[in-house]
């Protein structure tokens, strides 16, 4: 009988790959492994990497040692990182016949490994297919492009395009402006495409050289892998354009922020009907308590939507960016938007999660506050009709200290999350903001510097 694994093994050979990328996303989001000579990878059905990986900060730093030694075992040992058949993709950019594996990470005793993020959606799917359903996303990511930028205390600045303009003003949607990129964007998508990544569309959005690719809506795991590999994508093709493309979630004073709009519904796994619908097609009462989860619990879980200090400063109204977690149809000055459709289609959509949250985490994170919702059987508030942004009642927190504060004291997530990811997770983030804390801001020169 054919395995998956027999089938990776034929999928690589008949590609004549020569080398393997093999990843895992730690809490960041970023791509971590080993690269591996692919009869290496064949034989060893895996890798080993440090547990501690998982505890690092962007800067590549650990948190403190009392919470390392708390969560990890002293002698700093390895856990068993497993290939995911489905999760394996060409590297288009590389010289060498290249694959990318995603992994999935156990310890020795085969258990998942809980500060895992991919192991965290899929604790999540399970919970919805234990009760008979599956979630369906289709997520939208925004970012920026800009010139290269070599001294980061230089602020960033519109690339050129082929007109050897730099863009100025708002562009939305303008086809034009998208085009400036037009050969940037051929390899991207032609990357893409060869990779089988679920590309729909590309807009241009409201900022200077920001756009927007969106996802065909489909399976979560796969669509969270797919983001991890675009992100990549995107990037080297940027770098071979001599540009740069950033997904921080607001990387230039003025302009809007980056978000990673999370469009989501649920499907009964026996009939296929979307449980969001009654027979007549109106809203069910799913639905409405659907909402109501993701309107009590987005604010105890912003840290996995918001995870950086820089994130913070994408909520602003007046900005297309959310500062509430109310609710409304058709609606894009509230945190969750319900677009027009027909009833087997009907969705929520998350605008809270910002570009650069970890997307495994996101959608880990918006489709629990959903289901606790339908379990307990929480009331949204009335949806709101018109311009939402003084609306004040569903507040957010306003920092990352405040918003990990909330997220580590609320104990009505340990039934769902385990309790070491939760503090591991409050940890890495807690450490990058301290780091943040050490270094002196530009504002801080220009305004204090002569006037204290």
């Amino acid at each position: 009988m054919t395995t998956k694994l027999d089938q990776l093994t034929g999928w690589l050979k008949e590609r004549k790959i020569t080398e393997v990328e093999c990843l895992i996303s730690d809490l960041t989001g970023i791509a971590r492994g080993k690269i591996s000579p692919t009869n290496k990878f064949l034989d060893e059905k895996g890798m080993r990497l440090p547990e501690s990986v998982l505890l690092q900060t962007v800067t590549g730093d650990y948190v403190e040692d009392d919470i390392y030694y708390e969560l990890l075992d002293p002698a700093d040992i390895d856990m068993f990182c497993r290939p995911d058949p489905n999760a394996v993709f060409l590297v288009p950019w590389a010289i060498e016949p290249t694959a990318q594996v995603i992994h999935d990470t156990y310890d020795k005793m085969g258990n998942p490994i809980e500060l895992s993020p991919r192991n965290i959606l899929k604790k999540v799917l399970k919970m919805y297919a234990d009760m008979g359903w599956q979630p369906i996303v289709a997520p939208e990511m925004e970012f920026y492009l800009t010139k290269r930028c070599e001294d980061p205390d230089l602020p960033f600045q519109p690339p050129v395009g082929r007109s050897g303009r730099q863009e100025t003003g708002r562009q939305s949607f303008s086809i034009d402006a998208a085009n400036e990129f037009d050969p940037l964007f051929e390899d991207m998508y032609d990357w893409c495409e060869a990779q089988g990544l679920d590309l729909d569309t590309l807009i241009h959005e409201e900022g200077t050289a920001q756009m927007e690719i969106n996802f065909r809506h489909g399976e979560a795991l796969h669509l969270a892998d797919q983001i991890l590999v675009f992100k990549r994508t995107m990037r080297e093709a940027a770098l071979k354009h001599n540009v740069a493309a950033t997904f921080m979630a607001k990387p230039m004073t003025g302009e809007p922020g980056s978000a990673m709009h999370l469009h989501q519904s649920v499907i009964d796994l026996e009939t296929g009907r979307n449980i969001f619908s009654n027979p007549d097609g109106s809203m069910s009462q799913l639905f409405l308590h659907h909402v109501g989860g993701l309107q009590k619990y987005i604010p105890e879980l912003l840290p996995m939507f918001a995870p950086n200090v820089n994130s913070f400063r994408r909520f602003l109204p007046d900005t297309s960016a959310p500062v509430n977690v109310e609710w409304g149809e058709e609606n894009r000055t509230v945190g969750l938007r319900v677009p027009d459709s027909d009833p087997q289609n009907r969705r929520v959509e998350n605008r809270l999660a910002g570009a650069d949250a970890n997307p495994y985490l996101a959608i880990a994170a918006s489709l629990l506050c959903g289901y606790i919702g339908m379990v307990e059987e929480l009331t949204p508030s009335q949806p709101v009709k018109g311009r939402g942004y003084e609306r004040r009642n569903l507040r957010l927190p306003l920092t990352l200290e405040t918003a990990l504060e909330r997220m580590e004291s609320c104990r009505q997530l340990e039934k769902y999350l385990s309790p070491k990811f939760i503090t591991g997770y409050v940890a890495v983030k807690r450490a990058e903001q301290e780091n943040y804390h050490r270094v002196i801001s530009s504002w801080e020169r220009e305004f204090l510097m002569l006037s204290v």
